[in-house]
């Protein structure tokens, strides 16, 4: 298991992952930072802890607005396969009718 050191609104972190997730780990920190720091620039002075669980809290509710649209996006493109699936049946059966029709007048 690797350790990685990470920094939040200035302090040290050391966290453990696994090898390999360094670069992911300090990624997910960085944007962490971010979060913690426009929180106590629009907050203010907190501790710590309320200073970590506002920018937890933030994160969480960013990924529960794009977890929604994601189900959203899933929804309507579930509905965009089966339309585009009955369209497809139809033009099978236009085609089917319409080589019918051919081979009828054709004499065959």
């Amino acid at each position: 298991m690797a350790q990685v050191t990470v920094e939040v609104n200035g302090k040290p972190y050391t966290v453990g992952c696994e090898d390999g997730q360094e670069g992911h780990l300090r990624e997910l920190a960085a944007l962490f930072d971010r979060q913690v720091r426009i929180v106590a620039q629009e907050v203010g002075s907190l501790g710590d802890t309320r200073l970590m669980l506002m920018g937890a809290l933030l994160l969480s509710d960013e990924l529960a607005d794009t977890r929604a649209r994601l189900a959203h996006t899933e929804a309507d493109l579930s509905r965009v396969k089966a339309d585009y699936a009955r369209a497809e049946s139809r033009a099978v059966t236009a085609l089917e009718s319409a080589a019918k029709r051919i081979e009828t007048l054709a004499g065959g």
